[in-house]
């Protein structure tokens, strides 16, 4: 297995110069997902925030909670690799602008989506586990992740479920072809 170091509950890097990730990382990565407070976790292959170009390999479970953010000067991409997962955008005063469904199956959705320009966005996930690819252009500034006003802190849990809700019926609710698949051992 690629050896991982942990930054925290939800980051790991490799540190590595050259990273593979296979069935055991990707069951290892679900497995430490599920034991976290925000169901996900991210597997950065970047050496540290200050690289100029992040690949990260991320999971989150069905109950993890996106707010939609916008990033200023950043492009980012996602290359699905496991599950189903809607992908929102949104105007600045909140109206959904546009809906994309992502998913391991070309038949079912989209497996690659690329986000260009300071665009509010967040991700539904749509089967227990979703795992992806994301690509983004450094250095991570947190200041340059705007939250949106009108979306619900992640404080605000009851709030944030209603959010989840009417975000998974833009895409029929959740996807059923994968449910049963995704799940736990």
């Amino acid at each position: 297995m690629t050896p991982m170091r942990q930054v925290n509950d939800e980051v790991l890097f490799t540190g590595a110069a050259i990273t593979a990730v296979g069935r055991d990382e990707i069951e290892f990565l679900k497995q430490r997902a599920g034991l976290n407070r925000r169901k996900r976790i991210r597997l950065c292959a970047h050496a540290d925030v200050t690289d100029a170009v992040h690949e990260m390999l991320i999971v989150h479970g069905r109950e993890a909670y996106v707010r939609p953010h916008k990033h200023l000067n950043k492009t980012e991409s996602y290359h699905v690799i496991e599950g189903e997962a809607g992908l929102l955008t949104y105007t600045d005063d909140g109206a959904v602008r546009q809906t994309i469904r992502l998913s391991e199956h070309p038949a079912a959705g989209a497996v690659f989506c690329r986000i260009s320009g300071d665009v509010y966005h967040t991700l539904v996930f749509l089967s227990d586990y979703v795992v992806f690819h994301e690509t983004t252009n450094g250095p991570f500034r947190r200041e340059e992740t705007i939250y949106a006003a009108w979306a619900p802190s992640e404080e605000d849990t009851g709030a944030v479920g209603e959010f989840l809700e009417r975000t998974q019926r833009h895409f029929g609710g959740l996807a059923e072809s994968h449910r049963g698949r995704n799940r736990r051992a």
